[in-house]
Formats: C-alpha cells, sequence, structure tokens
C-alpha cells in the first residue's frame, strides 16, 4: 500500500493553495498514515483530516534539518511509548518548524480543534521533550478551571514514574493543592554558577496572578476560548518575555464573541493566510486595547504610551495557526466537516461516527457546531438583546488619519459636551467601570465605557479631575450627574460614600427599586430599536453577549451578577448612563396662592354636595 496518505475531497492538501509549500517527501511518509483498505464495506468509514484545515504554511520543506517535529514524535514512540496520531506528527513538524539559524519560527502557536481530539496527550508529550531533550527550565500549563490543567500534568507525571529509564530522571513530584510541580534532577548541562535547579512542569490557574514572579519557557494554555479578558494573558504569557527561546501554546476548540484573546489571535493568523474564512472583514474584534491594558501595566497615569500597548500586541511573523475545523456554511450532517474538525475521528477506536452522530442528533445546533465541527459563534443567539439587536448599534471601525483604527467624528459623543456617568463594580469587587452617556452631532443617544480599572479607590479623583482637556472642558465640568445601584450591589457602598462626601461637588442620583428595572427596560428597548450606539468595546460587546437575566414575578427585569458567565458590570455601568441621559427632574410644584377671606354669603353647601364628599 502506498505510504502517500489518502486526502478526502475538499481536504486541505498541504502542497496546494497561494500560501502553502511543499513540506517535503519525507514529511509525508513520516505524518500521514495510509487509510486502511476499506474494500468490501457497506459504508467506508471517513477518517480525520491529518492536514488543518487552515493553518500558517512552512518557509521551506519540512525534514528533520527544518524542524524539531521529528525528533518529538520519536521521543514519543521510544521513550514514552506513545504512538501519536496523524495529525498530531503533522503538528509538531509544522509547529516546531525553524528557522535558518536554528532557532523557533513560532512563539506563539494557536491550536483549533474540536474537543476530545487528543491535545492532552500531545501537551504531555511536548512538556517532557523539552524538559528531558531540550533541558528547557520550566514548563508552565494552564487552564481557566484548574483542575484541567492538574489533569494534563498528571498524565505527565504517569508517563515519567510509569517508566523504568524515565524514573530515573525524576527528583520529586509535588502533589500539595495549589503547588503541584513536576521536578527533574538537573543535567551538567543545566544551571547557572553551579545552581543545581532541574527542569519543572508547574500547573496554574489562569487569572492576573498566573505566573507572576517566574520566568517560563513553554506555556501551554488549555481552553483558550475561556480567557475572556486580557488580564491572565498578559500575566501568563509576560513570563516568557526574558527567554530568547520560548513558546506559548494556546489549545482551544472554537470560541464565540465573549473568546477575546483567542478571536484576536485567530483573526491575526487568517488575515496572514489571505482571510480564507472572510473573518477580517470586521475590525471590531481587534487587539487589547488602552481600555484592556489600564490594569495590568504599572502606574497611574490616565494615558498608556505606545511601549506599553506594544507590549500585548502579537507579532504576526511569530504567531502560528494550525486549525482542524468545519467549513464554514456546511450542513451540520456533513461527516466530511466532522472529518475536518475531528482529526481522531476512527483513528481512535473509541471516537467514531457514531458518536457524532448522537450528538448531532441530540445537541441544540450551535452547541454541536462549536464543540463537534469547531465553528465559531458570533454570539448572536446569545445575551439578553433579540438577536443581531446588538451590533447594529455598534459604530463602525475605520482607519484614521495616523494608521490606527477608531470610530469616526460623527460617531462620537460631541467633545466638551455635557455627559452623564453610570458606574458599576465587578461581582468580586476587583473592577470598576465608568460609562459616559451624551450625545452625538447627529443628536442620537451613545454611551461608551470610559474607563476600566482595579478597585474603586481612584473613582473619586477620576470623576473630579478639574485639569482642563485640550480645546475642551475638564471632566468633572462635562458631567451632570452620575449614578449607580444604590443598594444590594457591589458598587453600594461607593455611591453611599460619595453621596455623603461634601467635597464630591457631582450630584449623586439614588438608583434603586422600580428605577433599576426602568433603566433596564429603557436599554433593551434603546438597543432593540437601535435608538442608542456605541463603540466596539470588548468589555462592553462581552457583557452584552453574555448577561442572564433575572425576572421578577411581576415580569420587571434586571442583568444578575451572580448568574452571568462573563462580568456584567460594564453593562450595568451602560444602563446607569442611559438611565439618567432619559431621566427628567421634576420641578417642584409653585407654591399654593396666599389664603383669602371668603364671605360666608359665598358659599353654599347642598346636602347633595356633601354627601358627595364622602361624610
Amino acid at each position: 500500500m502506498s505510504q502517500t496518505s489518502k486526502l478526502a475531497p475538499g481536504h486541505a492538501d498541504p502542497v496546494s493553495g497561494p500560501n502553502a509549500v511543499d513540506p517535503g517527501d519525507y514529511y509525508r511518509q513520516i505524518c500521514h498514515v495510509p487509510i486502511p483498505d476499506q474494500t468490501g464495506a457497506k459504508r467506508p468509514k471517513i477518517y480525520g483530516y491529518a492536514e488543518p484545515r487552515i493553518c500558517t504554511p512552512p518557509l521551506r520543506a519540512l525534514t528533520p534539518d527544518t524542524t524539531l517535529g521529528y525528533d518529538v514524535i520519536e521521543f514519543a514512540r521510544e521513550a514514552l511509548g506513545v504512538d501519536l496520531y496523524p495529525w498530531q506528527k503533522v503538528l509538531l513538524c509544522r509547529m516546531l518548524e525553524l528557522l535558518p539559524d536554528g532557532s523557533l519560527r513560532f512563539r506563539t502557536a494557536v491550536v483549533l480543534i474540536a474537543r476530545q481530539n487528543g491535545k492532552s496527550t500531545l501537551s504531555q508529550v511536548l512538556a517532557l521533550w523539552f524538559m528531558i531533550v531540550w533541558g528547557w527550565p520550566l514548563v508552565m500549563g494552564t487552564a481557566q478551571d484548574l483542575e484541567t490543567a492538574e489533569e494534563v500534568w498528571q498524565g505527565a507525571v504517569d508517563l515519567v514514574e510509569e517508566d523504568e529509564e524515565l524514573s530515573k530522571l525524576l527528583k520529586r513530584v509535588v502533589k500539595v493543592n495549589g503547588k503541584k510541580a513536576l521536578e527533574l534532577n538537573p543535567q551538567e548541562s543545566q544551571g547557572k554558577a553551579g545552581k543545581k535547579t532541574g527542569p519543572r512542569y508547574k500547573v496554574k490557574a489562569a487569572n492576573r496572578r498566573a505566573g507572576r514572579g517566574f520566568t517560563g519557557n513553554l506555556i501551554m494554555l488549555d481552553e483558550l476560548r475561556e480567557h475572556q479578558n486580557w488580564e491572565a494573558w498578559g500575566a501568563i504569557t509576560k513570563t516568557t518575555m526574558a527567554q530568547a527561546e520560548a513558546l506559548i501554546l494556546a489549545l482551544s476548540n472554537a470560541g464565540d464573541m465573549t473568546s477575546i484573546v483567542l478571536q484576536y489571535l485567530r483573526k491575526m493568523a487568517h488575515d496572514g493566510v489571505g482571510d480564507p474564512d472572510g473573518i477580517c472583514e470586521e475590525i471590531g474584534a481587534a487587539g487589547p486595547t488602552a481600555l484592556d491594558v489600564a490594569d495590568l501595566v504599572e502606574g497611574d497615569d490616565d494615558e498608556l504610551d505606545d511601549d506599553e500597548l506594544a507590549e500585548f500586541e502579537q507579532d504576526e511573523d511569530t504567531l502560528g495557526l494550525w486549525e482542524w475545523s468545519a467549513t464554514p456554511g456546511c450542513d451540520k450532517r456533513d461527516r466530511q466537516g466532522w472529518a475536518q474538525a475531528n482529526p481522531s475521528l476512527n483513528w481512535n477506536s473509541g471516537f467514531t461516527e457514531r458518536t457524532i452522530a448522537a450528538a448531532c442528533r441530540t445537541d441544540p445546533e450551535w452547541v454541536f457546531r462549536t464543540e463537534v465541527l469547531c465553528q465559531w459563534s458570533e454570539g448572536t443567539l446569545l445575551g439578553p438583546f433579540p438577536p443581531g439587536s446588538w451590533d447594529k448599534g455598534k459604530n463602525p471601525v475605520i482607519v484614521l488619519g495616523d494608521g490606527s483604527k477608531g470610530v469616526a467624528e460623527e460617531h462620537r459623543i460631541v467633545p466638551g459636551s455635557p455627559v452623564w456617568a453610570g458606574i458599576d463594580q465587578s461581582h468580586d469587587r476587583s473592577m470598576t467601570y465608568v460609562a459616559f452617556g451624551g450625545y452625538r452631532p447627529d443628536g442620537k443617544a451613545q454611551v461608551e465605557i470610559v474607563a476600566g480599572r482595579n478597585g474603586s479607590d481612584w473613582v473619586k479623583d477620576w470623576l473630579m479631575d478639574e485639569t482642563p482637556k485640550p480645546g475642551q472642558p475638564s471632566r468633572r465640568s462635562r458631567i451632570k450627574a452620575i449614578a449607580g445601584q444604590s443598594k444590594g450591589a457591589p458598587i453600594s457602598p461607593l455611591m453611599e460614600s460619595l453621596a455623603e462626601d461634601e467635597k464630591f461637588t457631582i450630584p449623586v442620583t439614588e438608583w434603586s427599586g422600580s428605577d433599576l428595572t426602568s433603566g433596564w427596560a429603557d436599554v433593551f428597548d434603546s438597543v432593540r430599536d437601535v435608538t442608542v450606539f456605541h463603540n466596539p468595546q470588548p468589555p462592553l460587546d462581552t457583557a452584552a453577549a453574555t448577561a442572564v437575566v433575572k425576572v421578577f414575578s411581576g415580569g420587571a427585569s434586571i442583568p444578575d451578577h451572580r448568574a452571568s458567565p462573563a462580568e456584567i458590570a460594564p453593562l450595568m455601568a451602560f444602563t446607569a448612563a442611559k438611565w439618567l441621559m432619559g431621566r427628567r427632574v421634576k420641578a417642584p410644584p409653585p407654591p399654593p396662592p396666599p389664603p383669602e377671606a371668603v364671605k360666608t354669603s359665598d358659599t353654599d353647601y347642598s346636602a347633595d354636595d356633601i354627601a358627595r364628599q364622602g361624610f
């Protein structure tokens, strides 16, 4: 039988396409396993595709001299006793491509693939190879759920402990919760100035504290789709900044509108290969903005300089993407689409078409498409608003005169004009957001998030800032009133404090009870009818796509902090600002006229009149 793999219809052949480079016959022989002979089968099996549907093409033919992948494949088979699936071999060869100087081509590797296809095994093999063969000092595994990261780590520990030769390399295994680590004995080539520190594999939860204080070489982030802000990414990936050789490996299935980090990386990578799925036309999901990064850098200045923002930008030349996903628009019953997104299909005896067919029949469509076909939901079927209405009110992003991206002047609140401020705090009290509501040059209402920072100590001084802006009045002089939930919310103590502070001169408006639900009803109607506009802002867009609404017995409703899967404080600040804009302050009634003397002859009470008065 030929050693060349049989490519199913529609399969992304590595030697086809405008951006592809022939990876070489050696690559095909090692990575492509021939499809088993199925002559006479009633229904021939469909096997998962070895090659990703979309990927960053290699710079040259992939041989043992141009990629480390073959070495890892041999290590898995000979040292670990693991025979990798074809797709895993393909990924290793492509992902560990070398530049002519012998250094790794990629520093950030994004792998998109449907669930249950073998990502954990790949991570374990890669971690142990970098520790044992290349001697990288620190491998760090993370996941939004710490238990997930620990499961992958435990698999690597088992591979070492169960092998007689590998176990000789073992120094110790730390199994203390929160400090789990696999430590190997130091090798002669390791350590500085006689330091006897061997390679370590540690696990951390993906949060804003993960990795701080460490210098990592291989960082593995599982389920990057769950990163709904830049905090964990900023904390974890910056551990590699001082390393000449490092790799950030992000593994995930498809995300949705809330997957801010993954969406950004995927769009950059797609743009680099010609935007095959047409996802780069809308620039709404841009990279980290000043608002995203403000809490991740030191200093209290309002403005972040270009260098601080640049630390979080992704270098296109060192970003690689390998995506196994079904072609957009395919029927969910299309079995070729199943094979595109599930490269382990039928290569694993327990992972068959029957398994996928069962999920296809029982899962809601977008659950099946996301989890099994690795297709992206843009979030239009989710959230508290009618499908598509939130996006209709989103201002378009354009390229400005200086080359940066932003919105046109006609889509901004009139500079220097009055604004009404809404404030809310995250459920865990870690972040406070401020929204400004105002009017655009066309007279239409607009609300936008203008600040988001850690804690709440900064809010008073920020709102009361009397410093004039270039060509504009000060922030304080523009703000007509502020509002935030007055009772029973994380922000309530701050609102009470501001209201009682004699030095805080901005009117603080009570917002509680029926005013809360009427404020939300107004926002719902305004978004549905597209009478309020907003800029593309990931924290706000995420909240608007995922907020879970609590409905009261009388039918009134309000977004629920506790029940919502993502932070909704930006949306609540938005709601408070919009409510203030529409609130009409009733003028006090005029005083009654002074009493006048009335003559007895001017009155005429009849029995009927008295009866009607209820006497």
